[in-house]
């Protein structure tokens, strides 16, 4: 136990060391200068990451994705396919309620929609996506059509929106689809789909259990599209946050630490509550097993308690100063600087990591964790310099969406289908809770100082929805790659046996 969690600790310290350094040269500059208290409070909040990063890892490893593996593969070999939609759909659901961040977005809009409203209607998108992601895998069909069928009905409910006049929904309708997939619920769905897709076997299991994230990524858009147009669209208005409040942590430690706690042990304990139904009912795990497990919900509720307390004590203030402060003087270096930043946040994210080992064994090392890290950091530092032009020179978000999806779906037809399943599934991972606490308050920060508060809905919102569509076609050229060079060997090969010399050839009579 104690070396896998110093494992796990080195990975998260060379996660987070780029982004701290990466802050920390730009605080001693004119760029983006930070005091003394800012930047101790960044320091001390990073190595807090790194604990939380490395206890919530370790935590996925020994609870959240075992649990979600036993599930699927224990409701599965009951070959009850009704008992298993209603769990899922029940499971799907309830999680999603739990999700802290949803209960973030509703708030944001709670002028316009109900936030119960929103949040109840959200959570059953989720569950119904997830029941259609294992009917799926249960009836072995294409993900491809299904992501095409959904993302083309998506764009249809958008143009509808805009016609209704309601455009200002539209950033934080897609990004909804990121936020909502938050870092309890991906490692236990994803292992889900494995342990459905182990199950049932066949040829394409391993390419089968992925895509579960991908589809339920698609809900939450759809559900606040139909919310949008059901209240009759209309101006929405974000309430620009205290964002230094926190900083002040003599008097906002005990009272942040307590709602943390609350929130994440609302989702933790409805996944327990579940399983524990579960092992009465189906599973039968040894008691060895769920001491296990015990021991590794402890250990993904302290990690994830202390990552969020140090996103909002220490990365939410400090990426809003620096949005502002480039935004409003160095708007040409802010866009290096958002490239830059968005190779390295997303190693900081903790589901991202669960999503590379599991790739990684399913796919017997075809696709490394390397490879996967490196097309997620380019995917994702090229989505957050986009949204920063899209901010500058003031365009609808629309304008990137439609062809980045019609992009990665015309890819998905050239490219191994198990390529594509990985692709979509990572576009919901990669956009975790560092992207929504640091990159989307320097974007705001960068709206403030470029476009006023009253653009954030139009301008800052919609990077999380950038940075969950461009691993779609950086993981795909990978795919596509591959296929290339399988091509091109081919074709050599075929060259030197057809330029082979005759005189070369032995002949037995």
């Amino acid at each position: 136990m104690v070396k896998a969690l110093l494992a796990k600790l080195r990975e998260a310290l060379v996660s987070v060391v780029p982004v701290l350094a990466i802050v920390l040269v730009l605080s001693f500059t004119p760029l983006a200068p930070l005091d003394a208290h800012e930047r101790i409070t960044f320091i001390v909040c990073a190595v807090c990451l790194v604990i939380g990063i490395g206890l919530f890892n370790l935590g996925a490893d020994l609870a959240m994705s075992p649990i979600g593996r036993h599930v699927g593969e224990g409701l599965t070999k009951s070959k009850k396919m009704g008992f298993l939609a209603c769990t899922c759909f029940l499971m799907g659901m309830l999680i999603t309620i739990a999700e802290p961040d949803l209960s973030v977005l509703a708030g944001q809009i709670s002028e316009v929609v109900n936030p119960t409203m929103l949040i109840m209607t959200v959570g059953v998108g989720v569950g119904l996506f997830l029941v259609l992601a294992v009917v799926r895998i249960v009836t072995k069909t294409d993900l491809t059509a299904m992501l095409l069928f959904f993302y083309m009905l998506l764009f249809a409910f958008s143009a509808l929106m805009i016609a209704s006049g309601g455009q200002s929904f539209l950033p934080l309708a897609f990004d909804s689809g990121g936020v909502t997939t938050g870092p309890i619920t991906v490692p236990f769905i994803m292992a889900l789909g494995l342990g459905i897709a182990q199950t049932l076997g066949g040829r394409n299991a391993g390419q089968n259990s992925f895509g579960l994230i991908a589809l339920c990524s698609a809900g939450p858009i759809l559900a606040v599209l139909i919310l949008s147009l059901a209240s009759g669209g209309g101006e929405i208005h974000f309430p620009l946050p205290e964002y230094g409040a926190y900083t002040d942590v003599s008097r906002f430690f005990w009272p942040l630490l307590g709602e943390t706690a609350w929130d994440v042990a609302k989702s933790l304990l409805l996944m327990v509550a579940f399983f524990a139904v579960l092992q009465k009912m189906v599973l039968h795990l040894p008691l060895g097993r769920l001491i296990q497990i015990a021991f590794g919900i402890g250990f993904a509720f302290a990690g994830l308690v202390i990552f969020l307390m140090s996103v909002t004590i220490g990365f939410m203030p400090v990426g809003y100063k620096l949005g502002m402060t480039m935004g409003s003087q160095h708007p040409q270096m802010l866009l290096a600087f958002a490239f830059i930043i968005g190779m390295v946040v997303v190693l900081a994210e903790p589901a991202v990591h669960v999503l590379n080992q599991q790739v990684e064994e399913v796919t017997n090392g075809q696709v490394t964790r390397r490879q996967m890290m490196l097309a997620l950091s380019l995917g994702v530092g090229v989505s957050i310099g986009l949204s920063i032009v899209r901010l500058i020179y003031g365009f609808s978000l629309l304008y990137y969406l439609i062809p980045g999806y019609l992009l990665s779906l015309g890819l998905s037809f050239f490219v191994p289908k198990i390529y594509t399943a990985i692709a979509f599934d990572s576009g919901g991972v990669a956009s975790g809770p560092l992207t929504s606490s640091f990159i989307l308050p320097m974007a705001i920060g960068a709206c403030v100082a470029m476009r006023g508060a009253d653009a954030i809905m139009d301008y800052a919102f919609g990077v999380v929805s950038m940075v969950a569509m461009t691993p779609l076609i950086t993981i795909q050229s990978l795919g596509f790659r591959s296929v290339a060079a399988r091509i091109m060997r081919e074709k050599s090969a075929v060259r030197k046996i057809l330029s082979a010399d005759d005189a070369q050839i032995i002949y037995f009579d």
